[in-house]
């Protein structure tokens, strides 16, 4: 009998023991300023994220869901405007447009597991103000075709790109396709910190003005209070951080590919599986692996065997889409949504895990569905 390895979903103590070092240096070089709020190690990293995303600006906010409460905001929604999301999303990119006073409209995927451009084209009522795609798992939606739509009916488009940055379509980066995106840092994030953070991208210079005065208690880049705001910030030792992390992180996507590769090599032969996209599948599409979500038969006896064997497995946000949360007041069938939340499940795909442990849980995989025929 073989032995049983231990590949946990994401190995969170990590994050600091593999980079401790230098996390402590970062610390250090900070702390030992008393920058903390606001000074030079986040206008470093802002102006870096602009670089790599080809954004022409960035503000880093305490997390994702700050970043589309605040870019909503800037842009202005009155009370029962409908914005159109996919329900394959977490709840943070409906309850944005709801403390805005909007009201979000969750829609089913299409065959790719992201929004879906028929069903969007279906939601759209005189009503509807904008479409907020959600660039999920790694992967960009067809923004073309999006935009088009958006265009077609004189709708804004933002995004949620929290899992997708350096993920691209045609070329261009999630996160700049529309008025303004989300980007996450959480620490499970292909780019992450040590504990919340995020940012929001935009290339209109009105809308960044108004976006700097919000996060920052109303106050524009001078000082001086322009309008009402709030306090969200990201902090200069998160975003010291997240500077060191980025010179690297082309050959942390890198990585993932290569693991998504090795999966899709494995799994792809297994009939009661659907992988996801495989690298270079579409040279429309560049992802970054943020995470390896898959639909599977038998999918919780699988996620019970899998833990047998040592090997984490995820279930993402509890198995419930947005529109099946009904006490916040959805009453909607998605078919395709609610079918995929019966079989979707999420595998180890970060750095920490090596080619042996890729083997190891393919190799677990494969025997779970053979012995189960």
């Amino acid at each position: 009998m073989s032995s049983i390895k231990n590949v946990p979903f994401f190995e969170y103590p990590r994050l600091w023991s593999d980079d401790r070092e230098n996390l402590l240096k970062i610390i250090d070089n900070v702390s030992s300023t008393g920058g903390f709020i606001m000074q030079k190690a986040l206008i470093e990293f802002e102006s870096k994220l602009s670089d790599y995303t080809k954004s022409n600006f960035s503000v880093g906010v305490g997390n994702a869901t700050d970043a589309m409460e605040i870019f909503l905001e800037a842009i202005g929604i009155n009370n029962n405007d409908e914005i159109i999301i996919s329900s394959h999303t977490m709840l943070a990119t409906a309850s944005a447009i709801k403390v805005n006073g909007g009201v979000p409209v969750p829609v089913d995927i299409g065959d790719d597991n992201l929004i879906s451009a028929e069903s969007i084209e279906d939601s759209i009522t005189e009503r509807t103000i904008g479409i907020m795609p959600t660039q999920l798992n790694g992967r960009t939606c067809d923004m073309e075709r999006i935009n088009k739509i958006a265009s077609k009916n004189n709708l804004f488009v933002v995004e949620d790109a929290a899992q997708a940055l350096g993920s691209k379509f045609k070329g261009r980066h999630a996160g700049t396709f529309g008025l303004a995106s989300c980007i996450s840092f959480f620490p499970a994030k292909v780019l992450g910190c040590l504990g919340d953070a995020g940012a929001v991208l935009t290339q209109d210079e009105d809308l960044y003005r108004r976006i700097y005065q919000i996060h920052d208690h109303g106050r524009d880049i001078n000082g001086e209070v322009k309008r009402w705001g709030r306090n969200s910030r990201l902090d200069n030792l998160q975003a010291a951080i997240l500077s060191s992390k980025l010179v690297n992180y082309e050959d942390v996507v890198n990585r993932r590919r290569e693991i998504a590769q090795m999966y899709q090599e494995r799994l792809e032969d297994l009939e009661q599986l659907k992988l996801p996209p495989a690298p270079n599948s579409d040279p429309n599409h560049f992802d970054v692996y943020q995470n390896y979500e898959l639909e599977a038969e038998n999918r919780d006896q699988l996620k019970d065997f899998l833990s047998q064997n040592g090997i984490g497995t995820l279930i993402q946000w509890g198995g419930m889409a947005v529109h099946q949360f009904t006490n916040l007041g959805f009453d909607v069938s998605l078919p395709k949504t609610e079918n995929f939340f019966k079989k979707c499940i999420m595998i180890p795909m970060n750095i920490f895990i090596n080619n042996s442990d890729v083997d190891y849980i393919c190799e677990k995989i494969v025997s779970f569905y053979k012995n189960n025929v």
